[in-house]
């Protein structure tokens, strides 16, 4: 399999972390997004929305959506399993997967980021101030169901990482790059320590990725 991704890619941080715990061996493609690649003619032909995952299979079939790709990979390789076999637990698991990935990454991502300094002159204390405004208020209320929840764990969903905790980990590295305030989210900082003394984590961040700058 051959991964395309950005070494500050939060999506792309997701499928390694689930590429590793699933321990796949994969390539990588380097796409680099601030130099504007995802948007070349030969990068579009593999994903046309130009974004960043894109998961090439080995028949050559491509995915992209970092979630999409995550799925596809839990029911491929089964073990160890990264949502849980009850119902309700499965549905909780999403819940916090796309608390993240749907309401909370989309507003910080790199191009929303560009589109308020290109449409409505945000200079960078704006886009700053924007940035944190939306991931401190997503936290907190990640926060608040997990701290909430009387059935926890170690993780965000149990003993053993889920695909929240593969969502949650990657948040928060970008969290502090942009000094977003974290000390109302006690458990989420527990999670994600744990998460990160796994080795599967350990060698999904970014810094340690070939094309890290």
């Amino acid at each position: 399999m051959k991964l395309y991704g950005y070494w500050r890619s939060s999506a792309a941080y997701r499928v390694r972390i689930a590429l590793n715990l699933k321990q796949l061996d994969y390539d990588q493609q380097f796409i680099h997004l601030r130099q504007r690649e995802q948007s070349a003619p030969a990068y579009l032909a593999v994903n046309p929305q130009g974004r960043v995952p894109t998961l090439e299979l080995d028949d050559g079939r491509h995915l992209g959506q970092s979630l999409a790709i995550i799925e596809y990979l839990d029911e491929i390789h089964p073990q160890p399993p990264l949502l849980p076999g009850d119902a309700f637990a499965r549905a909780r698991v999403r819940q916090l997967a796309l608390l993240i990935a749907c309401d909370v990454h989309p507003l910080n991502n790199f191009s929303v980021l560009n589109t308020l300094t290109e449409l409505f002159g945000a200079d960078e204390t704006g886009r700053s101030r924007w940035y944190r405004l939306h991931v401190e208020q997503g936290l907190r209320a990640m926060e608040a169901l997990l701290a909430g929840d009387a059935g926890g764990g170690r993780y965000c969903h149990g003993d053993a990482p889920t695909l929240a905790d593969v969502c949650l980990v990657p948040q928060l590295y970008n969290a502090r790059r942009f000094g977003c305030d974290l000390s109302g989210c006690p458990t989420l900082v527990a999670i994600d320590r744990r998460c990160l003394a796994l080795e599967a984590f350990a060698r999904a961040v970014p810094e340690a990725q070939p094309d890290a700058q």
